[in-house]
């Protein structure tokens, strides 16, 4: 039996552990994060007891904590909280250990655009009036390309080729609608889980 408070643990455990003394199980916690330069982070935060603990046990005697979140020790400070919530329902004899993350995502110049870009609804091309429509439009556009300067950048001429076929869409279809999925947790679902989560506080 080792003492979680030892300075030998430090820096990767912090002084917010439920226990003090460490059976073996956590001292190969210890030595596997320190082996891959981790923190255990679910032991530097003040909290009550009560939001420590993650195991009960069946008699509601015994209270541990046993189940923790480790990170790289060059993010540690990306973890604002840890702690536990005795009445989520996880159908399990542990309780819900959440962490409370602040990371900053970059998005791509190439994902932004995918995001902005229009989708037309090319299911109306199957009708003849309006694939006509386009067809006319796509022609008359592209005819004043034909006096292009065969020096002219190229990277230019396209962007003429792609403003041509996108404004004779506009002209010609409209956007195409997102699908909307049906919601799968409807009100029935959220019925059952409210009746579970009482029994589960009644247990509690």
């Amino acid at each position: 039996m080792q003492k979680w408070g030892e300075s030998i643990f430090k820096p990767t455990i912090g002084q917010e552990s439920l226990h003090q003394d460490s059976n073996d199980n956590g001292v190969r916690l210890v030595n596997f994060a320190t082996s891959k330069i981790l923190v255990v982070k679910s032991t530097m935060f003040p909290h009550r007891n009560i939001h420590k603990y993650t195991w009960t046990s069946p008699d509601g005697k015994t209270h541990n904590q046993i189940d923790h979140v480790l990170v790289d020790m060059r993010w540690h400070s990306s973890i604002l909280d840890v702690r536990s919530f005795r009445g989520a329902d996880c159908d399990t004899d542990h309780y819900l250990v959440i962490a409370k993350v602040r990371e900053r995502l970059a998005v791509g110049k190439q994902a932004a655009q995918r995001f902005d870009r229009q989708r037309f609804n090319l299911r109306k091309l199957n009708e003849p009036e309006i694939r006509e429509h386009y067809q006319n439009e796509i022609t008359n556009r592209f005819a004043a390309l034909e006096n292009v300067n065969d020096e002219e950048d190229v990277n230019r001429t396209w962007e003429h080729i792609k403003e041509n076929i996108q404004t004779s869409a506009k002209e010609s279809l409209s956007l195409d609608k997102l699908n909307q999925n049906k919601p799968w947790f409807d009100e029935e679902c959220l019925g059952f889980l409210d009746r579970r989560k009482r029994a589960k506080l009644q247990w509690i």
